[in-house]
């Protein structure tokens, strides 16, 4: 079971709000994610371990000597949204269930690997190799932390980000955040939505000075996986009546694809590839003083080709006056699935599958080779890495989710499952 510096270590972690803000001296990201990791390079610290950082943006903790493997993670949060039963900031646990901002996205597996290789140190099971806990602290706005340690600090020669789901990740979607914008709204008009793009909304409010008053609520979802969450947008605009829709060109526009919203046709992507299908989350929603705007998440299927989308979501837009622009992009990525470390990695998987919560005999058949995902990990961003775990592919989504929750025996897994992934990826090299 989890030691007590261990529960107090992950308390402390999960309290601090390392949400992005603006940047100041020695914070690039605001000062509550570079508190996060001030807080754990110091613990590691403390344990033995060497530290480093690369220019406030990211940092490390290392051990041991020889060639260099990698586990990268990250330590900034999404905004808590609502929905909470709990303070989002102050881990709780009942009925053997851990619950706050972070503990799966990725402050939990984090703690679980700095765990895992402080127990293996302790223990004298440390692979013959260095082993480097990358740990970025803007994955959720830009991954510009990680970009900045690929520019001027040292690749591992494989690295795994326990960043999403098991087995293993081979192919990740493209990302493509867009901006929609006009400047001839009534300047009456008011709407907010949204917090992040990557964060289904989960409140919307509306409103003019000739007595419309709307606000709706929704259920917030990672944006990879919009319809596991409820878009408050959507709602919002669903109750307004058709002539307040005249008065705003971006709702107008938005609510010619409601109320069934397809991101197919949003985006004119049909095909559906070895990726899955497109998806769509119109995630930030902005009408003030005539100026309007809409920032929109797209996952969108690796082998289809950017352009396509853009010029199909500009000319749409372009018939109500509205101007489409690239706000951030991801390119996809596909790994190969024959890969020796890749193999290495689902065994383990499979060797320890049936130890998380709800597992089912039959998931075994179902479970056991290398996916795809919509989400973004750093795997984009650090060469030789990929995505492995930590959620079973059977459980709920719980990333940027209310009451985000992992339960103790899972983490407790989850250091088991790292910690033999470190020993075999060790020898492997």
């Amino acid at each position: 079971m989890l030691s007590q510096y261990e529960k107090d270590f992950l308390k402390t972690l999960i309290s601090i709000k390392s949400v992005g803000g603006n940047a100041e001296p020695g914070a690039p990201y605001g000062r509550e994610p570079k508190r996060a990791l001030d807080y754990f390079l110091k613990e590691a610290g403390t344990k033995g371990f060497i530290t480093g950082t690369i220019n406030d943006k990211a940092g490390w903790i290392e051990i041991g000597s020889g060639k260099l493997l990698g586990i990268v993670c990250h330590l900034d949060v999404v905004p808590e949204g609502s929905g909470w039963n709990t303070d989002p900031f102050t881990l709780t646990e009942e009925d053997g269930i851990l619950r706050g901002r972070g503990i799966v996205d990725d402050k939990g597996p984090a703690a679980a690997s700095f765990f895992a290789l402080n127990r293996l140190k302790d223990q004298g099971l440390l692979p013959d190799c260095r082993i480097r806990l990358i740990l970025g602290t803007d994955e959720e706005r830009s991954c510009d932390c990680v970009e900045e340690y690929a520019r001027h600090c040292e690749i591992p020669e494989f690295a795994i980000t326990p960043d999403a789901e098991f087995p293993v990740i081979f192919a990740e979607k493209g990302i493509l955040q867009i901006m929609i914008e006009g400047s001839d709204c009534d300047r009456a008009f008011f709407a907010e939505a949204g917090s992040a793009p990557n964060m289904v909304p989960a409140k919307a409010i509306i409103r003019n000075d000739k007595g419309l008053n709307i606000e709706a609520d929704g259920i917030p979802a990672h944006a990879s996986k919009p319809e596991l969450g409820k878009n408050a947008i959507f709602e919002a605009i669903m109750k307004m009546p058709a002539a307040d829709l005249e008065r705003s060109l971006l709702l107008k526009f938005l609510s010619s694809y409601l109320p069934d919203f397809d991101a197919e046709d949003f985006t004119g992507c049909h095909i559906i590839d070895l990726s899955g299908k497109v998806t769509c989350n119109p995630a930030i929603l902005s009408i003030d003083n005539g100026y309007e705007s809409l920032i929109a998440d797209i996952r969108y299927p690796a082998t289809y080709p950017l352009d396509k989308i853009m010029d199909h979501i500009g000319s749409k837009a372009s018939a109500y006056g509205l101007k489409v622009s690239v706000c951030n992009h991801m390119k996809p990525l596909i790994k190969d699935k024959d890969d020796k470390r890749v193999s290495l990695l689902t065994d383990v998987w499979k060797e320890n599958m049936q130890l998380y919560d709800g597992f089912k005999e039959e998931y075994r058949k179902i479970y056991s080779e290398p996916v795809a995902i919509g989400g973004g990990t750093y795997a984009r961003h650090i060469s030789n890495t990929i995505a492995f775990g930590l959620q079973s592919p059977w459980s709920k989504d719980q990333c940027h989710q209310a009451n985000e929750s992992r339960s103790i025996k899972d983490f407790e897994t989850d250091i088991k499952v790292l910690s033999e992934a470190i020993i075999k990826l060790g020898q492997s090299l």
